[in-house]
């Protein structure tokens, strides 16, 4: 099993589009990036610890690769907007792929590259590429909040869902 950590505003959206694919052990929301060791929600909430909502995924390299789930991330983000996504603002919204080893950071550093030279987006691509740091594991009412509060999720995954759809599955 392998390790990805990616940010890219409310950990609760970051985990339906990865949560069933296969080669998916497990994936998990948390607080990752800053300097305030085992945050709560309300302390990243207050934007004061540095730290971003992302998620963690263990996976079966053998099954998905590292590059895939980087293009699956990229089709989760606004990656033009370095000061937060869709209705989450702030520096804990940020959208970041952390890196656990040097070819991860190769992966996401390419994909980032041709994601910027193909010409999709007008404005540059502000995703940043961070060494991984330690991840602490979001309150169990965070965990699958998708699937614990279906009504709540749609509302707040609105915006994203329209965004996704115009610029990731309409240019396809």
């Amino acid at each position: 099993m392998e390790r990805a950590i990616f940010a890219g505003g409310c950990f609760w959206c970051m985990i339906q589009p990865f949560d069933t694919l296969p080669g998916i052990h497990t994936i998990m929301s948390g607080y990752t990036g800053g300097h305030v060791p085992s945050p709560t929600y309300e302390q990243v909430k207050s934007k004061t610890t540095g730290h971003t909502e992302a998620v963690e995924i263990i996976y079966d390299p053998e099954k998905i690769s590292y590059q895939e789930l980087v293009e699956i991330y990229w089709q989760q983000t606004d990656p033009t907007d370095a000061f937060g996504q869709f209705e989450d603002r702030g520096e804990n919204y940020r959208p970041v792929i952390y890196f656990t080893t040097n070819e991860q950071k190769r992966i996401a550093e390419e994909s980032k590259n041709r994601l910027a030279a193909s010409g999709r987006f007008t404005k540059p691509i502000v995703t940043t590429i961070e060494k991984a740091q330690p991840f602490y594991l979001a309150e169990p009412e965070h965990q699958d909040y998708y699937k614990k509060n279906p009504e709540n999720f749609e509302r707040n995954h609105a915006r994203r869902a329209a965004f996704v759809k115009e610029n990731w599955e309409e240019r396809m």
